[in-house]
């Protein structure tokens, strides 16, 4: 292929030096070669933020502050609606990770290669949204490929006043970058997702070599030995026996761009080996004694500080330390690592339907790993949270018996709150602010710590458990009195039908996310036998 031809191939979200890009996904779409070098620095943030190691370097405060860049956090002209909060009045932390492949110093032009790029607008290569539920007892990251088709909104440069107009139907998510800086990406994610982000960070090439020498290693596990370079030259580099190794610096820096070499040569097999780093950082970060140490904290404060470009929220020493300790509440095994679901559009990918669902399954803050409930039976859950007792459950009775041939039964929230009363629920209110339309009676609750209580109100009414949904609609528990009970003082629940079991498994997660568990450190890449020696 000729040089020309191969830039027509790429398109304009790629790097002519990219020998390890490629598809998304492992299926029989077409796996153009892409000549940009992707580089997973999502794993060297990471351990910025669960240890807290910012917080170690306030001997000398003020100079780590100056380390820090800083950049605006949204860029768009749409904004979204920040979640409702929890009845203990906290609110979940949604955080934009982001890999820039910026060759603006030496260093990363030597780590980075392709010297015809230095200086060029950089890409935002690596993408991963992480959620910290409202109660701080799971975690959830959701990495979107490279090349994912997205309409990139009009976003305006804070520094130069530079207007960059809305893409002319869907490009690439990496350009995103390029429209002002790191405030246009969480731009495009929030209009993608509906997801609201709170702060984002972001590192380049250094950072992530500096902060794994920094750490000390990450054990990571193969299982065969692993040279990744063809004949042509592509690969990593990366070169492991089988088995467990710790890995740091450079090494660090290719396991987590390799692609040639794991599983199918995608860039989902490339996602999971990120994912099986960070949890294993994670996991390394709590055991590693080392990591109290003065010089070790000091010096990855440094290297942190150092590579990382935050918004103002995330500004100084003591705001990261403060995000940290808030990340180190979760144990590991209540961190979910995943991949948007995707399909191929061509040689690039576009979401799912089961990326839609796994958005909304953040934007509602239902944890991934299903721990927010465990199943009792067939067909129904237990609350994690046990409930309180009736007399001090407060509940909310709004009327949703509108449909669209019949109006609202007036007095209806007064009547069925009288009922919760008389059954002990002594703080039971009827809202008579207006009349919704809902097809059957259904009891909402915002946070995990509620879920108990809704289902005690559930229990009591005959209302069943399918019926008791988490919503971020309501700031309390809530109960929607539907057409299907528009008179009388007792509930006589439908018979269930298709759509009722649908909807009643309808908060898991999909298996197309890949789904890993922060706690598995059985975890182990699968070696492509051409690449193995």
């Amino acid at each position: 292929m000729t040089q020309n031809a191969t830039r027509e191939t790429l398109g304009d979200g790629a790097r002519e030096d990219d020998t390890e890009a490629g598809p998304s996904d492992g299926g029989s779409g077409p796996r153009p070669r892409r000549a940009r070098r992707l580089l997973k620095w999502s794993a060297a943030v990471l351990a910025l933020l669960m240890t807290g190691a910012a917080g170690a370097g306030y001997l000398y405060y003020r100079q780590l502050n100056d380390n820090i860049k800083k950049d605006v956090l949204n860029l768009g002209d749409s904004k979204v609606a920040e979640p409702t909060p929890n009845a203990a009045g906290q609110t979940p932390l949604n955080i934009l990770l982001i890999g820039s492949d910026a060759r603006d110093t030496e260093e990363n032009q030597q780590l980075g290669g392709a010297r015809e790029t230095f200086g060029a607008t950089p890409l935002a290569d690596v993408q991963m949204l992480l959620h910290l539920s409202a109660d701080r007892s799971n975690m959830s990251v959701i990495s979107m490929p490279r090349d994912t088709l997205v309409e990139i909104p009009k976003c305006t440069d804070p520094d130069d006043g530079t207007v960059y107009p809305a893409s002319y139907g869907r490009t690439m998510t990496n350009q995103s970058l390029g429209h002002g800086g790191p405030g246009c990406t969480v731009a495009t994610w929030q209009e993608l997702t509906g997801i609201h982000i709170d702060h984002f960070v972001m590192v380049d090439f250094a950072g992530v070599v500096s902060m794994a020498d920094a750490v000390g290693g990450v054990p990571v596990c193969v299982d065969a030995n692993i040279h990744s370079r063809d004949s042509q030259g592509h690969g990593s580099g990366l070169r492991l026996s089988e088995g467990t190794h710790p890995i740091k610096g450079e090494q660090a820096l290719q396991w987590l761009r390799t692609r040639y070499g794991f599983e199918d040569g995608s860039d989902l097999a490339r996602a999971k080996a990120q994912h099986m780093y960070m949890n294993s950082l994670a996991r390394q970060l709590r055991e590693n004694a080392t990591l109290s140490s003065p010089n070790n904290l000091r010096r990855l404060a440094e290297k942190a500080t150092g590579a990382l470009t935050v918004d103002p929220g995330l500004d100084t020493v003591k705001k990261l330390y403060d995000l940290s300790a808030e990340l180190r509440k979760v144990k590991p095994s209540r961190i979910t690592m995943t991949t948007m679901p995707n399909r191929y559009v061509g040689a690039r990918v576009e979401p799912t339907e089961d990326a839609e669902k796994l958005f909304r399954l953040v934007r509602e803050d239902i944890a991934l790993d299903g721990g927010d409930a465990k199943p009792e039976k067939a067909g129904e859950r237990v609350a994690s949270d046990p409930a309180a007792d009736d007399a001090e459950i407060a509940v909310q009775v709004r009327n949703g018996t509108r449909t669209d041939t019949l109006a609202a039964v007036p007095g209806r929230t007064g009547t069925v709150a009288g009922v919760l009363r008389e059954k002990g629920f002594a703080e039971a209110t009827a809202d008579t602010t207006g009349a919704l339309g809902e097809e059957r009676t259904v009891v909402r609750y915002p946070s995990a710590d509620l879920e108990g209580d809704a289902r005690r109100v559930a229990e009591v009414l005959g209302v069943p458990a399918g019926s008791v949904k988490r919503s971020t609609e309501v700031s309390g528990v809530t109960l929607v009195v539907g057409a299907d009970w528009r008179e009388g003082t007792t509930y006589e629940a439908p018979e269930k039908n298709d759509k009722d079991d649908k909807d009643d498994k309808d908060d898991t997660t999909p298996e197309s996310a890949q789904a890993l568990n922060g706690a598995d450190d059985k975890a182990c890449m699968r070696v492509d036998p051409d690449y193995t020696w």
